[in-house]
């Protein structure tokens, strides 16, 4: 006699927000002086230019500290070693990131229809990942931390959220992983370094699979 198939999905619960979660922790950057604050945006916007021309692993704290035009005791004083400067610069990077998909304006933040606010979350996401990509696989979890680490857990908590109000009949919760792995930046790096695909190319694929998720290619 042959197994009975699975059940259909049934509609998730709804579940509370997430709060927005950091990568690091930089409790004192509300209190720092003016002065402090300046060197610190400096030194983040020169790392950020660095990271971007030679790699993750091609910058030194000194290099960094040249470009911003600061001492380089300044750098160490702030940061502590690179670790902690690249970490600094992805979790500034990821802050900005989430309010602008938590609180900021539609289509990426509240107020427009769910499947917009999808399309516009992945558009962002391989946008930014594509202009910080060497930083985002230097900062790569491992394998046994890659899906419960802080940030990717926002981003994927938020397209469950979507595909909940979009699609509520679907494993959302599965249909998120699925999602974000075309997200991935060891993925995108794949495509558009590897295998030289336009990120347009990305981008109108992203478009193309939300559409045929959540059932709007279908209704148009």
């Amino acid at each position: 006699m042959s197994a009975a198939p699975p059940s259909a999905p049934t509609p998730q619960e709804p579940v509370e927000p997430l709060e927005l979660l950091q990568l690091g922790t930089d409790a004192d950057e509300p209190c720092l002086r003016a002065d402090a604050a300046r060197n610190r945006a400096r030194l983040l916007e020169a790392a950020a230019r660095l990271v971007a021309e030679r790699g993750a692993d091609g910058i030194t704290m000194e290099e960094v500290a040249a470009a911003a035009r600061v001492g380089k005791g300044t750098v160490f004083r702030r940061f502590g070693d690179r670790t902690g400067l690249l970490t600094a610069l992805l979790d500034h990077s990821e802050k900005k990131f989430q309010a602008a998909f938590l609180s900021g304006p539609p289509p990426l933040g509240p107020g427009a229809p769910p499947v917009e606010r999808l399309q516009a979350f992945g558009l962002a996401a391989l946008r930014r990942t594509a202009d910080e990509l060497e930083l985002q696989l230097a900062a790569e979890p491992g394998a046994g931390r890659r899906f419960t680490n802080a940030p990717r857990r926002v981003r994927r908590h938020h397209v469950g959220l979507l595909l909940r109000e979009a699609v509520p009949d679907a494993d959302c919760d599965l249909l998120a992983h699925t999602l974000m792995g075309q997200l991935d930046p060891a993925l995108i790096h794949h495509l558009i370094r590897q295998c030289g695909m336009p990120p347009q190319r990305l981008e109108a694929a992203w478009v193309d699979l939300v559409d045929r998720v959540t059932g709007s290619a279908n209704s148009c």
